[in-house]
């Protein structure tokens, strides 16, 4: 099953658990409706469904229990996963899940958007799974500091000009530009200039060279030394902030029933905001990498889902946080069809 799913769970505590093939059916029902309704499940509700007496039900549970597979709440006779029990659903019991065709529709208008760079679509199609879910998704990129700038190249058009960025990785960024009150063989002047004396710079320096060494000097080359300087200076500010974490949706999970206690929700806010934990989370494997509660080392309430996607080359995390009750199916097969048509772009 995990061989379909394409997961791989390198920080899993898996345990050699064995469970009968009716403890299995009542484990899996238990976690997939605890998942859609967020309450306890008592023995009734699954004695309708399976067709097993009320008191069968209640032993098993009671089992299921004492092997730290479920839990009981104090307001309701009823039980709910724990996390291992969690971990043993994933697992053991998960079913793969073809995208639905809603799901579909809606991630696949953005890859069909030809005007969109393949890092653009990747974040738009974040902020579409972020808004049908409530969860929070962050995707990382290679850092700025990897990528060198190789080449600067301008094309003009019709009171536009596009600036193109290349970086030695193969980079690419794409700016575009009014020069309605610009000369354009100032423009090339310019980027003669740069190409001169910033070729080798990391993309994450780029601006503190501009600011020390290229700001200084650019009027004696450069009649409209000012506009130029401050376009270049925000192109190349925002293709570094590109290859930093983006998250979407930060706040959405926030709505979840999970999410209520405000010392809680500072305490994730805070650790969305700690750039090397959230660095620590990528992904090193080619399937999926599921890492719930105590194992993602961010809030034992979280569940974080995560793969890797190559895009121009260079390999990036993807992310989604949720509650431990995620839909781990629903993301999974949207993480894999994100995956798939990055691969065919």
């Amino acid at each position: 099953m995990l061989k379909r799913c394409g997961i791989t769970n390198v920080r899993s505590r898996k345990e050699d658990i064995i469970l009968s093939e009716r403890q299995n059916q009542i484990l899996k029902l238990i976690v997939e409706q605890y998942i859609k309704t967020i309450n306890p499940v008592g023995s009734k509700c699954l004695s309708e469904t399976l067709d097993i007496s009320s008191a069968t039900i209640r032993n098993e549970m009671m089992e299921l229990e004492q092997l730290g597979l479920l839990e009981k709440t104090h307001t309701s006779s009823g039980r709910i996963p724990s996390e291992k029990g969690y971990r043993y659903y994933v697992d053991n019991l998960m079913e793969a899940k073809d995208i639905t065709g809603e799901d579909m529709l809606k991630l696949q208008t953005v890859f069909k958007n030809s005007s969109l760079q393949l890092n653009d679509v990747i974040l738009e199609s974040m902020e579409i799974i972020s808004s049908m879910t409530n969860y929070t998704s962050v995707v990382l990129g290679e850092a700025a500091a990897n990528n060198k700038l190789k080449k600067i190249e301008l094309v003009p058009l019709e009171n536009k000009a596009i600036i193109i960025i290349i970086t030695d990785l193969g980079i690419v960024q794409n700016q575009t530009i009014e020069i309605n009150n610009m000369d354009i063989d100032e423009i090339k002047k310019t980027i003669d200039l740069l190409n001169g004396l910033l070729v080798g710079t990391p993309i994450n320096e780029v601006n503190s060279k501009l600011e020390l060494e290229i700001k200084p000097i650019i009027g004696n080359y450069i009649k409209q030394h000012e506009m130029l300087y401050d376009t270049f200076y925000h192109a190349f500010e925002n293709f570094s902030n590109k290859y930093q974490s983006h998250f979407t949706g930060k706040t959405r999970f926030l709505s979840l029933p999970e999410f209520d206690n405000v010392e809680k929700i500072k305490n994730i806010m805070e650790k969305f905001d700690d750039k090397q934990l959230i660095n620590n989370i990528r992904s090193t494997d080619d399937g999926i990498e599921i890492y719930i509660g105590a194992e993602n080392n961010i809030d034992p309430d979280l569940a974080v889902i995560t793969t890797k996607c190559i895009i121009n080359g260079i390999p990036e995390t993807i992310a989604i946080f949720g509650p431990k009750r995620m839909e781990y199916d629903r993301i999974i097969a949207m993480l894999n069809y994100i995956r798939e048509k990055t691969e065919e772009r």
